[in-house]
C-alpha cells in the first residue's frame, strides 16, 4: 500500500473490514487524538472487539502491528491538529523559554497528580513484602525503561542488598534461569507488550520467582502476567519516545515503594545507609 495518510488508508479500504474492523475504524476516526494513548487492549475495549480484531484491523489497513499503526496516526494528528509531536507539555516552537518551562513544570505536576491517584495501598504492600523478602531481585527493562531499571536497583541498594540491575536482553534471560521461589524481578515496561518481556515471562514463571511490572497499561499482555503490578501516570504518545514526564511518574512509584519498605525497619534502613555513607566519603576529595 502506498505511503499514505492514515486516515486516508482507513477511507481507502473501510468497505473490505469487517463489520468488527469497521467499529475499530468509526472509533480511530472519530477519538483520532485520544487513540495515540492507548493501548491495544484498552482500543479493543473501548470499541467493544477483541484484541486480534485491533492486530487484524491494523494489517488490514497496511500496518505490520498495533504500534506501527499507533506511530502512524501520531504523524497524522500533528499534521491535522498542531498537536506537540514529540515534545510533552504542548510545547510549540511559538512559545517562549517562561512559556516552555511553565508547561512543563505543569505536565509534571498532571503526571504525580495521575500517578498518585493511581496509587493502591494494598498492592503497594504486597510489593515491599515481596521485596522485602526476596533474596535476589532483578531490576529489567528495555530501551528508556532499563534507565529506570538500573535507577531502581541504585536506590534499592542504598538501604537493602540483592537488587541488581540486568541489561542486555540475553543477559536476562540467563539470569532468569538462575532464579528460584525467593527471588523476585522488578520489570518496568510503560507499554507492558514489548516482544523482550513477553519472551521473559515463561522463563520467570517456571522458576517461581514472583514477577513486578511497573507500567501504564493494566491490561496490557505483561500486566496479564505479571504477579503483582504497579501503575504509574502520565499519557505519552508514540512521537515523544520516553518523556520526562513518564520517567518522573516512575520515580514517585519507587521512592513510595523505598520508602514504604524503609518505614518497616527505620533502624535498620539507618545503619545500612550509614554504612554506605561512610564508604563512599573515600570517593570524595
Amino acid at each position: 500500500m502506498p505511503d499514505s495518510n492514515v486516515f486516508t488508508r482507513i477511507s481507502n479500504s473501510y468497505y473490505q473490514l469487517t463489520s468488527s474492523e469497521k467499529k475499530v475504524a468509526d472509533y480511530v476516526v472519530v477519538q483520532q487524538q485520544k487513540v495515540q494513548y492507548l493501548s491495544i487492549s484498552e482500543l479493543a475495549a473501548a470499541c467493544g472487539v477483541a484484541d486480534a480484531t485491533i492486530s487484524r484491523f491494523c494489517r488490514q489497513i497496511g500496518y505490520r502491528g498495533y504500534n506501527a499503526f499507533k506511530l502512524a496516526v501520531a504523524k497524522a494528528t500533528v499534521v491535522r491538529h498542531g498537536t506537540p509531536g514529540p515534545l510533552s507539555g504542548e510545547v510549540t516552537p511559538e512559545d517562549s523559554i517562561p512559556d516552555m518551562c511553565r508547561k512543563l513544570y505543569t505536565a509534571a505536576l498532571e503526571t504525580l497528580t495521575q500517578t498518585h491517584e493511581l496509587i493502591q495501598p494494598e498492592v503497594i504492600g504486597k510489593a515491599a513484602d515481596v521485596l522485602l523478602a526476596a533474596n535476589t531481585t532483578l531490576c529489567m527493562g528495555q530501551g528508556g525503561s532499563m534507565i529506570m531499571a538500573e535507577e531502581a536497583a541504585h536506590l534499592f541498594s542504598t538501604a537493602y542488598s540483592g537488587f541488581y540491575a540486568v541489561r542486555d536482553s540475553h543477559m536476562q534471560s540467563i539470569a532468569a534461569t538462575h532464579l528460584t521461589d525467593k527471588d523476585a524481578v522488578l520489570y518496568f515496561s510503560y507499554s507492558g507488550a514489548t516482544r523482550d518481556l513477553m519472551e521473559l515471562l515463561p522463563v520467570i514463571h517456571q522458576r517461581g520467582a514472583t514477577f513486578i511490572l511497573v507500567t501504564r497499561f493494566p491490561n496490557s499482555p505483561g500486566a496479564a502476567g505479571a504477579d503483582i503490578v504497579l501503575q504509574c501516570g502520565s499519557n505519552e504518545n508514540p512521537l515523544q519516545l520516553g518523556s520526562a514526564a513518564a520517567r518522573i511518574s516512575q520515580i514517585y512509584l519507587l521512592d513510595i515503594l523505598v520508602s514504604e519498605m524503609c518505614r518497616r525497619d527505620m533502624e535498620r534502613c539507618e545503619i545500612h545507609r550509614q554504612e554506605i555513607a561512610d564508604a563512599l566519603s573515600e570517593k570524595h576529595i
